[in-house]
């Protein structure tokens, strides 16, 4: 699956919101069934985005567009996941959003389940993939075992409200979550080990576009890949923020070629501008250009 820059959350007890969603410039969005809804409307938002995944799979034509359609279901376990899985797990559903994960088992759990379900209902085997949302110190202390716990997982996501929570941080976010830094560096890092997406968590001031920019750019920064978002306004920046920008792949594009061309005159390393350009810069300046490629910037 290609990177996934912005995964928006959609409650799936509104269907307006739904409705919407699935044709806004999202990467992906969560249809939510757990803290973004109330006990009293979990079947609701089952019912209604089963409705919703039953209409985008008929609807679906050769080209793949819109967002990535996942779920984001009840904690692993507990007898409201199974509930979300006997009604979403069907043609159409393209990812699951685990929450709270805190063992690799949790997420061998799922993937078990998933095996067995796809084939009943003529899915592709591993089709369906899983983001792996972390939310405490145990499963930051975890990540790694639980990123590399089946080939199923393409990311995994920092739960920031519910870290602070069990940090016993303030309720008030202090600028951009500096508190948090070093859980977060240690979740890209965890996640880089795995080969897997790094997601960060959301910016909760949807009328601070500023503070976003600078939240997305800091988590750029300490090598995530992408963010979750809870409003419609905050997708081009986060987007925009993810992607290599003009003057980016312009200096990538320099670099490549100026180190062909010194290992054409059998040079290993290289100067650029005053910066000593060697294999591993040349690589990431590639990976840039096939970013950029694979993005359409």
């Amino acid at each position: 699956m290609n990177l996934i820059r912005s995964w928006m959350f959609v409650p799936g007890n509104r269907q307006k919101m739904i409705d919407k969603a699935l044709g806004l410039d999202a990467d992906a969005i969560m249809l939510d069934i757990e803290d973004g809804v109330a006990p009293s409307e979990k079947d609701t938002a089952r019912r209604q985005i089963a409705a919703c995944l039953d209409q985008a799979h008929a609807a679906q034509g050769p080209a793949r567009r819109g967002p990535v359609r996942s779920v984001r279901v009840n904690a692993i376990g507990h007898e409201r996941m199974r509930a979300d899985f006997d009604l979403v797990i069907r043609p159409g559903l393209e990812g699951l959003v685990l929450p709270k994960v805190e063992t690799p088992d949790q997420v061998e759990l799922v993937a078990d389940l998933l095996d067995r379900r796809e084939p009943e209902l003529s899915i592709a085997k591993g089709s369906i993939r899983l983001l792996i949302a972390i939310e405490s110190p145990k499963g930051l202390m975890n990540a790694h075992g639980i990123a590399t716990a089946s080939p199923r997982v393409l990311g995994i996501m920092f739960g920031a409200e519910d870290f602070g929570r069990e940090l016993g941080l303030p309720v008030n976010r202090e600028a951009e979550a500096k508190e948090l830094i070093h859980a977060r560096s240690a979740m890209v890092v965890a996640g880089a080990a795995a080969h897997v997406q790094i997601i960060d968590g959301v910016w909760p001031d949807i009328k601070d576009p500023d503070g976003l920019r600078r939240y997305a750019i800091q988590a750029r920064r300490l090598g995530f890949t992408g963010m979750s978002l809870i409003h419609p306004g905050q997708i081009d920046i986060i987007n925009t923020v993810f992607s290599p920008g003009k003057d980016e792949v312009l200096y990538a594009r320099q670099v490549v070629r100026a180190f062909e061309e010194a290992q054409a005159r059998g040079d290993g390393s290289i100067s650029l501008g005053g910066q000593l350009i060697d294999l591993p810069i040349v690589e990431r300046a590639r990976h840039t250009l096939e970013l950029a490629n694979a993005l359409g910037v």
